[in-house]
C-alpha cells in the first residue's frame, strides 16, 4: 500500500501574482500539483507565457491550458472592444463590479478544474481569488466559492458514489495583496515570471495604470519590496 503518495490538487494558474502564490501554498502543504490555465480569447495571452514559466519554476506535476473563447459573449473589456479602465482611485475599484469582470469566468475555469480533477482523482482544487484587495467581481466572494463546493458534490459521479468529497481550497481569502506579496516572497515564488497587467503593451510590459497593475505595486510598496517585473528586460 502506498502511503507516501502526495494528495493530487488541480491548481488554476493564470501567471499572475495570486494564483502563483496559490500555487506555491499547494506544494507547501506538500500537494502534487497538476495546474490548468485557459487561453479564453483574453487581450492578455502573455499570461499564458507566465503560467507555463511558474508551474515548472515552482515543480507542478503537469501543465495543462484549456482552450476555451469567450469572445463567443463579448461583455469585457478582457474579451472584447471595450477600454480598460485605467488610473482609477481605490475607492472606485471598490465602487461597481468593473468592464473587466468576464461573465461567470471562475464558475467555467472551475467547472473545467472539476472535471480535470473526478478523472485525475483529485478531490482538491486551489484557486488564488481575493476579496479584500480585488476588483470588485462576484466571483471572487467566499459565498461563491461555498456554493461551488456543495454543488461539486452533489454533481459529479466522485460526489454521488462517496469517493471523493471535493474542497475548492482559497489560501489567499483573507489576504490583502501586502500579505500576498509577502507569503509568495517567503515561499520562494520567482516574481518576476508573474503578470497581473490587463492591458500590456506588445512586448508584454505591464502598463502600470489599470486595476490590476495599481493593486500590485501597492500590494509591493506595502510589503516593502520591490516589484521585479518593473526591472524586467
Amino acid at each position: 500500500m502506498e502511503t507516501n503518495t502526495p494528495r493530487r490538487a488541480i491548481c488554476l494558474l493564470s501567471g499572475g501574482l495570486d494564483s502563483s502564490t496559490s500555487l506555491a501554498i499547494a506544494k507547501q502543504q506538500g500537494y502534487a500539483c497538476y495546474c490548468l490555465a485557459f487561453d479564453y480569447g483574453q487581450r492578455h495571452v502573455v499570461e499564458l507565457n507566465s503560467a507555463r514559466k511558474v508551474a515548472a519554476a515552482l515543480g507542478a506535476e503537469e501543465f495543462r491550458v484549456a482552450k476555451i473563447d469567450l469572445r463567443v459573449f463579448g461583455g469585457s473589456a478582457l474579451t472584447g472592444e471595450m477600454d480598460v479602465p485605467k488610473d482609477r482611485a481605490e475607492h472606485e475599484m471598490g465602487a461597481g463590479i468593473p468592464v473587466t469582470y468576464v461573465p461567470a469566468r471562475n464558475t467555467i475555469f472551475l467547472a473545467f478544474a472539476l472535471a480535470y480533477a473526478e478523472v485525475s482523482g483529485a478531490a482538491d482544487i486551489f484557486i488564488g481569488v481575493n476579496s479584500i484587495d480585488y476588483s470588485g467581481y462576484p466571483d471572487c466572494r467566499p459565498e461563491f466559492i461555498a456554493a461551488f463546493e456543495n454543488m461539486a458534490n452533489l454533481a459529479t459521479k466522485a460526489g454521488v458514489e462517496g469517493t471523493s468529497k471535493f474542497h475548492i481550497h482559497t489560501p489567499l481569502s483573507k489576504m490583502n495583496k501586502a500579505d500576498i506579496v509577502r507569503a509568495a516572497a517567503s515561499l520562494g515564488v520567482d516574481l518576476s515570471l508573474t503578470h497581473s497587467c490587463y492591458d500590456p503593451g506588445d512586448d508584454g510590459a505591464p502598463c502600470g495604470s489599470c486595476d490590476a497593475c495599481i493593486l500590485r505595486a501597492k500590494g509591493f510598496e506595502e510589503a516593502g519590496l520591490a516589484d521585479p517585473v518593473l526591472n524586467r528586460k
